[in-house]
């Protein structure tokens, strides 16, 4: 069995794993028990982890590593048994896993991963790598977490904000290299959604409670937009309010748009504000009107680095529909970079 293939497997594993940790926790299993002994001190190390969002998180890449999943993905590459590369990663911290992607485009094209996690989110994926290793001991050599300078490596991965780019620039631009900067998600709604596509919306805007680049943070609206069906889709998702972080982030941001005099439309759990700007603050959305769908084609096709999901329906070939933006496949690559192609380039 060649090394891709033993990776495959070990991912698998950790598939089922994650699987049956979601699905029927077993407290006679004891990688069930120290997993959920990661899951809670991930929580309390970082209040916006909570356990349904941890959850939702292992769900969903228990959902994508799957055996079948993974060859299907790979098979659209040639991967050859080259000498492996060491590809440093620079994880963001801003939802549950963020950097999993990367690291598992790494190590499933047979090189090596020197991870630096954010403080932000460090308690996770050590564990899985842990259970990677017993699934696979091949992969020990393969898998370094640091928090030291980062040195003697080929290629990097770093994600942050458009402030740190910069700093990734200078120190790693003679290096390959894939830099993120911010980008964040859109809905496109026209009058017409139905209720199930706008409660959809409102997981697209509220899970990880926005702090995701793939969470909705604007809307574009028709003129002279009718918002009571857009808050009454998604009323159920109240009880957010109770979240104490996010409730300080609301009367907080409330505070300063009042104290500005700006105009805000609210329903007690989310703001809407006028606004051209993509990075609305917790709690609330910025919304800006178009007067036709071929006007608002010409901006969106000016402003594509700034958007990672267009939430529509009808709009577009690349638009995510409603509800979906946080259940990514394994082809939908961060800022539209594939990763695979990119490592096996370098």
């Amino acid at each position: 069995m060649n090394g891709h293939n033993k990776t495959i497997i070990a991912f698998a594993k950790l598939g089922d794993l994650l699987r049956d940790f979601c699905q029927s926790y077993n407290t006679q299993n004891s990688w069930h028990n120290a997993l959920d002994e990661v899951v809670t001190k991930s929580g309390h190390h970082n209040g916006w982890f909570t356990r349904d969002n941890i959850l939702f998180s292992l769900k969903e890449w228990s959902t994508l590593l799957n055996k079948d999943k993974l060859k299907a993905w790979l098979s659209n590459y040639e991967l050859p048994e080259n000498y492996p590369k060491t590809v440093a990663i620079i994880m963001a911290g801003n939802i549950p896993l963020v950097g999993f992607h990367d690291f598992l485009s790494v190590l499933i094209t047979g090189n090596k991963v020197l991870c630096k996690l954010s403080s932000n989110d460090k308690i996770v994926l050590p564990f899985l790598a842990k259970y990677l290793i017993e699934c696979e001991p091949e992969l020990k050599s393969k898998i370094v977490f640091t928090e030291n300078k980062l040195e003697n490596f080929d290629a990097v991965i770093a994600t942050g904000s458009n402030n740190t780019a910069r700093y990734f620039e200078h120190y790693f631009g003679k290096k390959p290299n894939i830099i993120r900067r911010n980008r964040n998600s859109v809905a496109i709604l026209t009058g017409n959604e139905s209720t199930e596509q706008l409660a959809g919306l409102g997981e697209d805007i509220f899970r990880y409670y926005g702090l995701g680049c793939r969470s909705v943070s604007k809307l574009f609206v028709p003129e002279k937009y009718d918002f009571d069906a857009f808050f009454k889709g998604l009323y159920n998702f109240n009880p957010i309010i109770n979240q104490h972080k996010y409730a300080n982030n609301y009367d907080y941001n409330k505070a300063v748009y009042l104290m500005s005099e700006f105009q805000i439309l609210e329903n007690g759990f989310l703001m809407l504000k006028e606004d051209e700007n993509y990075a609305s603050p917790i709690a609330s959305i910025f919304y800006e009107t178009y007067s036709s769908i071929e006007t608002l084609k010409e901006k969106i096709a000016v402003d594509k680095d700034k958007i990672q999901c267009i939430v529509a329906h009808g709009f577009s070939n690349n638009e995510v529909p409603f509800g979906t933006t946080q259940k990514p496949v394994l082809s939908d690559f961060a800022d539209g970079i594939d990763t695979v192609d990119f490592l096996l380039k370098t």
